[in-house]
């Protein structure tokens, strides 16, 4: 699936003049200190996750604002899905279903690589379902502070669109995160998405 997304996205930006970094052009009524509306945009990723006997999918909707040629913030939501297997989880299967809200921050150290943090909390609800001879847990719902970082890297363009590709981890390893497999160690989280400036630069 992600090298689906990266394929057809470098296809894309490869009708047109290699990207280059940088800076949008404004009109003459433009704050040059202010709020500039092109420098928002728009995006998402999705996620994946994996390890023995677990595996994770999400989504992860984001608003975000370039503050500088080389630093991003903004607003994440994300909602995911994981399984365990019985077979590393006492005999008992796992089904987890969460959605949280966080922030994250991006900073480019070259013009292709990010480096990104991104604090969220998430609510996590857990079913189960029992292998023959097991006997299940309560079904219960919790939630978990989480703080992802993560390296990637992005064909960016303050202004037009772009997409990125990142790989993380939980570095908190809370109680009830999503991200951890059932020895609690972190779990790689991959995601792979675009994002799309509101207002392109003239």
């Amino acid at each position: 699936m992600i090298v689906l997304i990266v394929t057809v996205g470098y296809s894309g930006f490869a009708q047109g003049p290699a990207p280059t970094f940088r800076s949008v052009s404004h009109s003459s009524d433009d704050n040059n200190n202010g709020f500039k509306k092109e420098n928002l945009f728009l995006g998402g990723s999705l996620g994946l996750g994996f390890a023995t006997g677990q595996f994770a999918v999400g989504a992860n909707p984001e608003v975000g604002y370039s503050l500088t040629p080389f630093i991003d913030a903004g607003l994440v939501a994300n909602v995911n899905y994981n399984t365990l297997s019985a077979d590393y989880n006492g005999g008992v299967g796992q089904h987890t279903f969460n959605y949280g809200i966080g922030a994250f921050g991006r900073i480019y150290p070259v013009k292709f690589l990010f480096i990104q943090v991104q604090p969220e909390q998430n609510w996590v609800s857990y079913s189960f379902q029992p292998s023959p001879g097991y006997t299940a847990p309560p079904s219960f719902t919790t939630n978990a502070f989480s703080l992802i970082g993560g390296i990637g890297y992005s064909q960016r363009v303050i202004g037009e669109s772009g997409y990125f590709l990142m790989i993380g981890m939980d570095f908190l390893r809370n109680t009830g995160s999503p991200y951890l497999d059932y020895t609690n160690a972190p779990v790689p989280i991959i995601r792979a998405g675009f994002d799309f400036y509101l207002h392109p630069g003239r």
